[in-house]
């Protein structure tokens, strides 16, 4: 069965898809939740103010479920009744905004990785060809050890998001430790990733019917960096 097929499936079953497979359909855990916040997200009715207080809270779900795949190590600590085991952070997190439109998560994934070290990439997409083309990159160090997060809230044609991979893998990122956070996401951009880049972990909350003759998510929720910064 293709990813385009599985991917139809899920919008029908609201299952999770095969988390040690392909892809985390982002949908089992507060279900609700998410489901309220991206309808005002959809909804084009919605407000600048709105919208942005909407962001922030899919944003902060999504953070949450991010740190769930990225290794822990445990620790004892000491309350202040007793000894505990717990668990700490065990890798350092780069946050990688994809610009602009990344921008939108990255406050709230600051809020959950304090000590993230934040790169930026930017890339156009030319309106015509659908094709995306570098115009701006600033990474920190990397080191291979560390996870990198790609923060990227449409994933449609899947441009973007090879491109930013495959800078990545040049500069020793393997694929297990990067995970790219979407909101909205297009069930060819997704086939598209993961012919190139099988391991990767796509954290999303929804998997959209399809794209359309211009390349946009359909039914989707229109251009999210102009909905949140008030440049329609």
């Amino acid at each position: 069965m293709s990813i385009r097929a599985i991917c139809t499936a899920l919008l029908i079953t609201t299952s999770t898809f095969c988390q040690n497979e392909w892809l985390s359909e982002s949908q089992n855990t507060m279900r609700t939740t998410k489901q309220v916040f991206t309808t005002i997200l959809r909804n084009k009715e919605t407000t600048m103010v709105d919208y942005r207080k909407a962001t922030d809270a899919v944003a902060s779900i999504l953070a949450c479920e991010a740190m769930e795949y990225i290794d822990h190590q445990s620790i004892t600590i000491q309350t202040p009744l007793a000894p505990i085991s717990g668990l700490q952070q065990k890798h350092s997190v780069v946050l990688l905004p994809v610009l602009r439109s990344g921008l939108t998560l990255l406050p709230a994934f600051l809020k959950y990785f304090e000590n993230a070290r934040v790169g930026f990439v930017g890339l156009a997409r030319d309106e015509e060809t659908a094709q995306a083309h570098w115009y701006y990159e600033k990474f920190p160090a990397l080191t291979g050890d560390e996870y990198v997060i790609i923060l990227e809230p449409m994933l449609a044609t899947g441009g973007t998001g090879i491109e930013v991979l495959t800078k990545l893998e040049k500069q020793g990122i393997k694929q297990e430790r990067i995970i790219f956070v979407s909101v909205v996401s297009a069930p060819e951009g997704l086939e598209k990733i993961y012919a190139r880049f099988p391991n990767v972990k796509i954290i999303t909350v929804s998997v959209d019917s399809h794209l359309n003759e211009r390349k946009f998510i359909v039914p989707g929720l229109g251009d999210f960096g102009d909905r949140y910064f008030g440049t329609e």
